[in-house]
């Protein structure tokens, strides 16, 4: 099977990210499964700070391989081309970088400094399935940050960056350039790019509908036939409430 088509092929609706900016994780994870994507939560990765507005913005793309002595001495930074580097200087505004480190956690795959760039530069947050070192200063950043967890050694002792805006495998989920990453206190999904304007507008209504079952639940009603809604008088109970919420 071909690969998706590239994103400057799937213009978004102006109001799509915005509109997955107030939904949740959770509730995007059971739309993208009802359309038979099972596999589209980051694995192992975690805000380092919680409490942050979400993430949401388009993937832009970095895959790092095993180092070696020979190509990932301690001078390869000082290469201007050096992959890591040229992706944070790469990564449009509004994107979010999203790593693949193999889900290898024992050495850093960015630091607060070159998070602080991104941030500087509009990126919308990063995702990575290896470390991050400096974590408390990346954690006190406004930039939302999703890590496999703080690690103080540099990427050149594990991770050999070696490809840009290609796909990639963060956390066992498939990201291609320009899906959409969604990242709240729960985790990140990655939602395909030409779903998303789908997943956007069933989101809300679906919040809506699950806002007035807690508020049921709360008043003692029995969770059988009221979620998922079968019994017959669930659903004009629903729109009768949805009247009576402020504008």
């Amino acid at each position: 099977m071909p690969n998706p088509q590239p994103a400057d092929a799937i213009a978004l609706d102006p109001e799509t990210l915005n509109q997955l900016s107030q939904v949740s994780t959770a509730t995007v994870a059971t739309l993208l499964y009802k359309r038979g994507y099972h596999n589209a939560y980051v694995q192992g990765v975690a805000p380092l700070a919680r409490g942050k507005k979400s993430m949401v913005g388009p993937a832009f793309t970095l895959r790092y391989i095993p180092a070696r002595p020979d190509t990932d001495p301690i001078e390869a930074f000082r290469e201007r081309d050096h992959p890591q580097r040229v992706a944070v200087e790469q990564c449009p505004e509004g994107a979010v970088l999203v790593m693949d480190c193999r889900q290898d956690a024992s050495a850093a795959s960015a630091g607060s400094i070159l998070l602080t760039r991104l941030q500087v530069r509009g990126a919308q947050g990063v995702v990575t399935d290896g470390g991050v070192r400096d974590a408390e200063g990346a954690a006190a950043l406004d930039l939302p940050v999703f890590a496999a967890k703080p690690s103080a050694p540099t990427n050149l002792t594990k991770h050999h960056a070696v490809d840009i805006g290609l796909p990639i495998g963060c956390g066992g989920v498939a990201v291609y350039p320009g899906d959409i990453m969604l990242g709240d206190n729960d985790g990140v999904m990655v939602i395909p790019r030409h779903l998303a304007d789908e997943i956007a507008a069933e989101a809300e209504p679906m919040e809506a509908f699950e806002k007035f079952v807690l508020e049921e639940v709360l008043n003692n009603v029995p969770i059988i036939g009221l979620y998922p809604p079968t019994d017959p008088d669930v659903l004009d109970r629903f729109e009768r409430w949805k009247t009576s919420q402020p504008a």
